[in-house]
């Protein structure tokens, strides 16, 4: 990039506004949880060491403070500063027995929560794991109340959401996150409810749609509900998917069951397809054939075949 006098200026290689926030969020993160291992290490010490008795010190002259530890080999004389000359006053002090508990607090390093990394579904880990995961007890507690009344994370992002989970938290787990894709083919109306838009009408249609065509076969089948449209398939479209399901018997159907299938839909078709398939070998059996005899139009024909069908040699 030149300027006006056609030097060459250095290119601008600013860091992101948000690297900057997430790198002063992870070290507030560090400090705040350093500091809850001191104040914890510092409230336990403070009980135990409340049973024994204080240390004595004395600031004083040299000589005096000599003549009053005497020969007590647990006490001890320092000098401010740390100086080797003579100082005018001293600090001494006269140590007590302490309990073997208080000395092992003191002693003790201070112990670090071990925080894992693995695959998890967020709607139904437990709380256990989410502290193996990095929550505290009581952020692992919130995330179930949230689960208990009834919420539900479709998404990666949902859990991010949550007040609980930092961004440098969910930074670490995204990759980690596994929620499973709802099947079409197998989910009952208390799942199909979970999904945006899905309330108890559409949860009950799109039943009833899968049990007259067998199984679904693809997600676009579901446009074929009455007021489902694509805002709709758009809005759940990357939360569900279609599993395997039982093919259906084009060529060995009942004329009752072939004319309750949505892409047959009348008697007269059923009983088409029935006399078509009685006079023509298993070969020849297909769906593009039943639509070149006029037993099907072009656009039941399309559906028709992009469905699982048993096929005719499973006669």
């Amino acid at each position: 990039m030149k300027g006006r006098d056609g030097e060459k200026k250095p290119e601008d290689k600013r860091i992101s506004a948000s690297f900057v926030k997430g790198a002063i969020a992870l070290v507030f993160l560090i400090i705040g949880y350093e500091a809850a291992l001191f104040v914890q290490k510092a409230a336990v010490s403070k009980v135990v060491a409340g049973r024994d008795s204080p240390d004595t010190v004395y600031v004083a002259d040299p000589e005096t403070v000599r003549s009053i530890l005497g020969d007590d080999s647990s006490g001890h004389v320092d000098a401010p500063g740390g100086g080797t000359h003579s100082p005018r006053e001293v600090i001494g002090r006269k140590s007590v027995p302490h309990s073997r508990e208080a000395k092992a607090i003191a002693s003790a390093p201070a112990v670090r929560r071990k925080v894992e990394s693995f695959r998890f579904d967020p709607n139904t880990v437990s709380i256990e794991d989410l502290q193996r995961l990095g929550f505290s007890e009581k952020q692992a507690q919130s995330i179930d109340n949230y689960r208990i009344k009834g919420g539900r994370f479709r998404r990666r992002e949902d859990f991010a959401k949550s007040y609980v989970v930092a961004d440098s938290v969910y930074e670490r787990l995204a990759l980690y996150i596994d929620i499973p894709k709802i099947d079409l083919n197998y989910a009952d109306s208390a799942l199909l409810v979970t999904l945006p838009g899905i309330g108890g009408y559409f949860a009950s249609k799109i039943i009833s749609y899968r049990e007259r065509l067998g199984a679904y076969s693809y997600k676009e089948q579901l446009l074929d509900i009455y007021h489902f449209d694509k805002d709709k398939l758009n809005q759940i479209g990357d939360l569900v998917k279609v599993g395997p399901g039982k093919a259906f018997p084009l060529w060995s159907a009942s004329e009752e069951e072939l004319k309750a299938h949505p892409y047959i839909g009348s008697y007269r078709t059923a009983r088409g397809i029935i006399l078509y398939r009685d006079n023509h070998p298993a070969e020849e059996c297909t769906v593009e054939g039943l639509v070149a005899a006029g037993v099907l139009s072009a656009e039941s024909g399309d559906k028709l075949s992009r469905c699982r069908l048993q096929p005719p040699s499973a006669l």
